[in-house]
């Protein structure tokens, strides 16, 4: 039962507003969505590129040896 106080524009303007509502918070769980996936790839993206880092800076290491044993040997 609808309280007498409570007319057609309000019921309306309640309405408007609940459906709003509805969109808005469909929009965010999409935006959200989006935002995680992201996330993902920017988390695997960051992973690759430290094991690149590791890589490079083993390579680097290995180098400054051979050179400090060349040298050593001259």
């Amino acid at each position: 039962m609808v309280p007498e106080s409570m007319n057609d524009p309000d019921l309306t303007a309640l309405s408007q507003k609940l459906s709003f509502l509805v969109a808005t918070c469909l929009k965010l769980k999409e935006e959200n969505r989006l935002l995680r996936a992201k996330e993902m790839a920017w988390q695997m993206e960051r992973a690759q590129l430290m094991e690149k880092n590791d890589a490079a800076r083993s390579k680097v290491e290995a180098m400054i040896s051979r050179l400090r044993t060349l040298e050593h040997e001259s």
